[in-house]
């Protein structure tokens, strides 16, 4: 399961960056936190995540009911207990992925951004979110 949040300020998220502080604080299955975007009226959206238990940065999709990897980088030191910092910028297709000031993926999508936008987490995860921030570029 997936808990997810939708932000009500931010209907339709196309171009820009979006930022959250992330602390693991328990979860044996997952400490997982996300910044979650392309959010579809029919429920499909996309995550960008980290993991603080298995040190991994991940882009995911979820369509039509499935969760399935895009990307996945491995070895990018996510500690539990302290916070770290989740950046995700989106100009046209082109996605990256930054955790605690270091750029880690990047991607091209088949088609641009345009949707809402949250936070995501997984499982058992207990995570604090904190200092989340939105520059949309195409309002």
């Amino acid at each position: 399961y997936f808990p997810i949040t939708i932000m009500n300020d931010h209907k339709e998220f196309r171009e820009g960056t979006i930022t959250v502080k992330f602390k693991g604080v328990a979860g044996r299955i997952d400490q997982a936190a996300g910044i979650l975007f392309n959010v579809q009226p029919n429920g499909d959206y996309l995550i960008l995540r980290a993991n603080c238990l298995e040190d991994n940065l991940v882009l995911f999709k979820y369509d039509r009911g499935s969760r399935s990897s895009v990307k996945w980088i491995r070895n990018t030191p996510t500690p539990s207990g302290q916070w770290n910092e989740l950046k995700l910028k989106v100009e046209g297709k082109r996605i990256s992925g930054w955790l605690n000031g270091k750029l880690y993926l990047t991607h091209e999508l088949n088609v641009p951004v345009s949707g809402r936008i949250g936070l995501w987490s997984k499982a058992d995860s207990i995570v604090y979110f904190d200092d989340f921030s939105v520059e949309d570029l195409k309002q």
